[in-house]
């Protein structure tokens, strides 16, 4: 008996955790093909909302942030590449060098969600790719646009929407949503709308969890 289970994995493109996670996740549904069937969907949660467009340096920010010196910060990342590698992503070795605004990405995420999950998962992955793997900026429209075409999808509806507001209004009611429902952290990933796992957590936590819930959704099924 395969059983279906909808997540929502709520993060941000400039969250390293979420590409760990995300990774992760995806090893686990790997691990449970024939016994779930996830109806994967991406929600918006931005980490720096108010970031200006000119970003800022990553280290003074997480300086800021956090009050880790650079010593801390190479180590952090090095901890980070090695988890993220794990799981089918490659960081850069020199990191991100700035951190950026994120709506747009959203915005299109939004977009690539409403063409189905297939294609949502792909622009993601590409986001996650530019910013983590390549140091690119997501908040730069020839950027998200390339990642558009990694992910295999159009490029005309795309500009479009970078060049206006389109969607702006779905991903902030999304994002007041989550945050009004108790998300301060990312990732959080929301199975049937009422398990929640939370942080970039390694692939076998990742599988327990969603047999657990699955097993309890299976239970509650009516047999006809």
């Amino acid at each position: 008996m395969t059983v279906s289970l909808k997540i929502d994995f709520v993060s941000d493109v400039a969250c390293p955790w979420c590409a760990v996670g995300l990774g992760s996740l995806q090893q686990a549904l790997a691990k449970l093909e024939g016994q779930v069937k996830a109806e994967l969907h991406f929600q918006p949660f931005e980490l720096n909302p108010d970031m200006a467009p000119e970003g800022q340096d990553l280290g003074e920010h997480l300086a800021r942030k956090y009050g880790s010196t650079p010593e801390q910060q190479q180590a952090a990342w090095q901890a980070l590449r090695e988890r993220a590698a794990a799981v089918g992503f490659e960081f850069r070795a020199q990191g991100r060098g700035r951190i950026w605004n994120t709506f747009d990405a959203h915005r299109l995420l939004h977009w690539a969600g409403l063409q189905g999950a297939a294609a949502q998962t792909a622009l993601k992955v590409a986001l996650l790719r530019a910013y983590f793997g390549r140091g690119e900026n997501p908040s730069d429209a020839q950027v998200l646009l390339a990642a558009v075409a990694e992910a295999g999808l159009e490029l005309d509806p795309a500009r479009e929407i970078l060049a206006g507001d389109r969607y702006a209004d779905a991903v902030r009611e999304r994002e007041q949503f989550y945050t009004a429902h108790g998300i301060q952290a990312v990732p959080s990933v929301i199975v049937n709308d009422r398990h929640l796992i939370q942080g970039g957590q390694p692939p076998e936590v990742f599988e327990q969890a969603l047999r657990q819930i699955a097993a309890q959704a299976a239970k509650a099924t009516p047999v006809a």
